[in-house]
């Protein structure tokens, strides 16, 4: 709903691309940052309680957005709605791993992905017709609703059983030096198509972050309850699974920030038209994310997570088709079906495999490890591929300008203003001869699906890479099987060995190095 509204929030408080990224990056720095410890806190105080207490600080977020009289301030409530979901997130699958046994949680998992895309189906199109007929404030307030329904459920169905505690420390400079690293980073790459590299305000936060990110995974190694166990990456699936999840949910996250934003401000459509645009894919993953996590429990996760980024980057290079004269039809709906095809192809099996390879009380940091990289993904494309977008804009716009002949100084000072607003063009000045009105308008235009296709193809590459560390690094996850003779009753391991030991217990002998 928010992507939709960009737009209307760009107009309503005068702002530019830099602030329309910020709305967004706002809310996924401190998802992200904070992601981890809020898989932590669900360990260390109970899953239930940590997930109520995210929902309920999510709702109190939602009034502060919708109230915001500024793009600061709005700014600042969606930092804040961050921390409330880096709290509720990780804890709603550390519920579903706590509470199904290990053949059922890729269903399990498949049908709450299917479940949360209920709310993306309804999402963009309910969006847009809120910011059509009223105001995109309505867009934060009306979560209000399934908020309160869902406190009620907590409390009516989710067990209390699942509120044990472990015995763990929060590691509040892990998350400080996380916090400021990935702050620092994401400052420069949003500001620097208006400061340039040079400036010390985008030079200085980059070291900063960098610098901040080195010392995280230095505390992270040294620390004795770490928020990043950097010990778990030493599983194959573990490791390989969060490559692939960052390079995915990092082509998600760019085509699908400027693809609503290209549609209203380029190619014309309304906010409830751009949402409706988006629908077809939510669908697709509703009807498919549960079958296709079920597939994943019988046949494996590589060849899912494989194939599937094959099919949403076919879904993303369709969108190279778009320019101003996009119909909604016979353009965006057959990319949007491929990519919706190929996501569900991979998102309940990715989650599976990185949680099996995680032990049961693990689940919650597991669980918050997955989602920060897949929100920290989101985070770094919009801002890299941010800064991208802003410079191939400008220099697009440039090369049609220096190619064209009788620009006035005038002109020339409206397009300089329009760099400030790719992919979001405005009427000229109108003081502005006719002629040059039209040079201006028709430069605007072409430069803008430019940089939209080159975002397009930016998001592409990072979906297809995705694909490729799949099918090189998975394996098939990690079993647990009743053992009598085993430590802690159970052993665990691949496929292969857990049904010799199925069949055969005592005749298998124990393996070099088991886990635990």
């Amino acid at each position: 709903m928010v992507n939709v509204a960009l737009p209307a929030i760009s107009d309503d408080l005068d702002a530019g691309l830099a602030t329309q990224q910020w709305v967004i990056e706002s809310y996924l720095l401190m998802l992200g940052s904070l992601i981890l410890i809020g898989g932590s806190l669900s360990d260390l105080f109970g899953r239930r309680r940590v997930f109520a207490l995210g929902v309920g600080g999510f709702g109190a977020t939602s009034v502060l957005c919708a109230v915001a009289p500024s793009a600061e301030l709005l700014i600042a409530a969606r930092a804040l709605q961050g921390v409330a979901g880096a709290l509720l997130v990780p804890s709603a699958l550390a519920v579903i791993v706590s509470t199904f046994e290990p053949s059922e949680r890729g269903a399990a998992i498949g049908s709450w992905t299917a479940w949360s895309g209920v709310s993306t189906l309804i999402g963009p199109f309910l969006g847009g017709v809120l910011v059509d007929a009223v105001s995109w404030r309505l867009v934060f307030a009306i979560g209000l609703l399934p908020i309160a329904a869902t406190l009620y459920l907590i409390a009516r169905h989710v067990p209390r059983a699942i509120d044990h505690r472990l015995d763990r420390h929060v590691d509040v400079p892990g998350a400080v030096l996380c916090a400021v690293g990935l702050s620092g980073v994401v400052f420069a790459l949003i500001e620097q198509p208006s400061y340039g590299w040079s400036d010390p305000l985008v030079g200085l936060p980059l070291v900063v972050g960098a610098i901040c990110l080195a010392l995280f995974l230095l505390q992270e190694r040294r620390s004795p309850d770490p928020m990043l166990p950097l010990g778990l990456f030493r599983r194959r699936n573990f490791a390989a699974g969060n490559a692939a999840t960052f390079l995915i949910y990092g082509g998600l996250g760019g085509a699908f920030f400027f693809m609503p934003i290209f549609l209203q401000g380029v190619a014309g459509f309304s906010a409830a038209k751009a949402g409706l645009a988006l629908v077809p894919m939510t669908i697709v993953m509703f009807l498919l994310a549960k079958r296709f996590g079920a597939l994943a429990d019988r046949i494996g996760a590589r060849p899912l997570m494989s194939l599937g980024p094959l099919v949403a980057t076919a879904g993303i290079l369709l969108l190279l088709r778009l320019d101003e004269d996009t119909s909604s039809l016979t353009d965006v709906v057959p990319a949007v079906l491929a990519f919706g095809l190929g996501m569900s192809m991979v998102v309940a099996p990715l989650t599976a495999s990185v949680l099996a390879d995680a032990d049961g009380e693990h689940a919650g940091i597991a669980s918050g490890v997955n989602n920060a990289i897949s929100r920290v993904a989101g985070l770094v494309a919009i801002a890299a591929v941010g800064a991208l977008v802003a410079s191939w804009f400008g220099s697009a716009l440039d090369e049609r300008l220096d190619a064209a002949s009788g620009v006035s100084p005038a002109a020339r000072a409206a397009a300089a203003d329009a760099k400030a607003r790719p992919l979001d063009p405005q009427p000229p000045p109108p003081g502005l001869p006719a002629t040059q009105r039209e040079l201006i308008e028709s430069a605007v235009g072409d430069a803008s699906v430019e940089a939209f296709r080159f975002a397009a193809s930016a998001s592409a590459l990072l979906m297809l890479l995705g694909g490729v560390v799949s099918a090189a690094g998975m394996t098939r996850p990690r079993r647990e099987v009743p053992c009598a003779e085993c430590p802690g009753g159970a052993l665990v391991g691949a496929p292969e060995d857990v049904a010799r030991v199925a069949e055969a217990p005592r005749r298998l002998p124990e393996p070099a190095g088991a886990p635990g």
